[in-house]
């Protein structure tokens, strides 16, 4: 096996191995024979992430694999020439990144799920559809809520909540369904721009140290600008009919206002924990999830008591948390970790704040995030760790968020959203909107080049 290893490591000549290298080396391996192999099936494993909606096979299940099987490559190249440590410290490095993000995520999960399963939500669905407003009304509210629940409750939970008002009050009107489920992942990704808890790639940011709590909410008015223009056009094209529908009251379960009030403290507990102890959010997420747990043992042991039953259970919350999505994360970080350790990175970084220059790259990155996905995008900038200005960094966090509304498979939202319509909200459906979307994202960055104008000199 040695020997067919050796054999398949010289087939590239012009790539300068030792086999006496010293541990510390970093080999480039653009050109390669396991880099071009390693770029290979990182993107068929991303087209199968892509086409995840037709062949509803798990999009954690391809990247995993080829996480694995990456670093296995630049295992065997390392190994054969002698260098042993650096990838291991490789792989451990990748692996503290991820672990930070799950564990952050992971909390964060199980508190929407204990919300949800508490009825929380489903109150505030119930209030809006027997109001009695009119379809342009909900059209309006469901975005408006989306885009100020967001930065709260993620992009993708608010997504689903407001996209069941619109299921429950849209009835047969198709159009007012299609267009507002557009709506409402334009405004939950604008919201969740200008959070640290609105996305993931504004989570990953804010965790990296690069960008402080406070210094998100620069960009609300570029986001807010980023939901408003496509939505005031959007809503010409709904009536403005009165809906009929009514469904019954819910009542909020015990427990469940304690426990969103335990949420908020959680996250102010988050934060805390990053800007004046200099800890790692992650550690706050954990230290308020036992808030949950602690409250979750009398909610339980009430429950029991009155109606008999099992009750709360916290750890079936924990296994309700969206597995495959935190799954996904890992196949991604630590593929991308790989093909960044083989240099490709670097090369990227070059063409694109070099050669383009930062602002260009920055939007570049946003439209690459609507056909890609935003997190593989956002975490290999954030490994290129380009050197760039306070507002650079917070361009590249609005484009990344909000870019992915520019095709409905370009955010967490819009593919959750495609699921939950069960045909009423397609991929063509979004794309016919894309031109008015554009508009909302280019003004967005124009209004954050002036609007933040001085934040363009202030160093990182």
């Amino acid at each position: 096996m040695n020997k067919i290893i050796l054999f398949l490591v010289f087939l590239i000549p012009n790539l300068a191995l030792s086999s006496t290298a010293n541990s510390t080396e970093i080999l480039d391996l653009t050109n390669h024979w396991a880099g071009y192999l390693a770029i290979f099936l990182f993107v068929i494993a991303y087209m199968l992430v892509m086409v995840e909606e037709f062949t509803h096979f798990k999009k954690s299940k391809p990247v995993i694999f080829v996480a694995g099987i990456i670093w296995a490559i630049i295992g065997m190249v390392y190994a054969s020439n002698g260098i042993t440590h650096a990838v291991g410290e490789a792989v451990k490095h990748n692996l503290l990144e991820y672990v930070e993000l799950f564990l952050f995520l992971l909390v964060a999960m199980t508190y929407i799920e204990s919300i949800r399963e508490r009825g929380v939500f489903d109150v505030l669905k119930v209030w809006l559809v027997n109001k009695g407003f009119s379809f342009r009304q909900l059209f309006w509210l469901t975005g408006i809520l989306s885009f100020f629940l967001s930065p709260i409750a993620d992009n993708l939970t608010t997504a689903l909540v407001m996209g069941a008002v619109v299921l429950a009050v849209g009835g047969n009107n198709l159009r007012f369904i299609s267009i507002s489920f557009i709506n409402i992942v334009v405004a939950a990704n604008a919201g969740g721009a200008f959070s640290p808890f609105g996305d993931i790639t504004t989570l990953m940011v804010w965790q990296k140290g690069i960008v402080e709590f406070s210094q998100f909410f620069s960009l609300i008015v570029p986001s807010a600008v980023n939901y408003l223009l496509p939505a005031i056009i959007m809503s010409f094209a709904i009536k403005n009919e009165a809906s009929n529908e009514k469904i019954e009251k819910v009542q909020i379960k015990f427990g469940g206002v304690l426990i969103a009030f335990l949420f908020i403290c959680t996250i102010i507990t988050a934060v805390s924990f990053h800007n004046f102890m200099h800890l790692p959010p992650a550690l706050g997420m954990m230290t308020g999830l036992s808030y949950l747990m602690i409250a979750a043992y009398f909610i339980r042991k009430k429950e029991q008591k009155q109606q008999g039953q099992e009750g709360f259970d916290i750890f079936k919350k924990v296994s309700n948390a969206e597995w495959d999505t935190l799954l996904f994360f890992f196949g991604v970080i630590v593929s991308v970790g790989g093909l960044g350790f083989m240099g490709y990175l670097v090369l990227t970084s070059e063409f694109m704040y070099i050669t383009l220059g930062p602002t260009y790259a920055n939007v570049l990155v946003g439209i690459l995030s609507a056909i890609i996905d935003n997190i593989p995008v956002m975490f290999a900038v954030l490994t290129m760790n380009p050197d760039m200005s306070l507002g650079q960094w917070l361009l590249v966090t609005l484009t990344a968020g909000v870019g992915g509304s520019l095709l409905s498979i370009g955010s967490a939202a819009g593919v959750a959203l495609m699921g939950q319509s069960k045909g009423l909200y397609t991929f063509v459906s979004h794309l016919k909107w894309m031109p008015v979307i554009a508009i909302g994202y280019i003004a967005s960055i124009i209004v954050h080049l002036f609007w933040n104008a001085h934040l363009f000199d202030v160093p990182i």
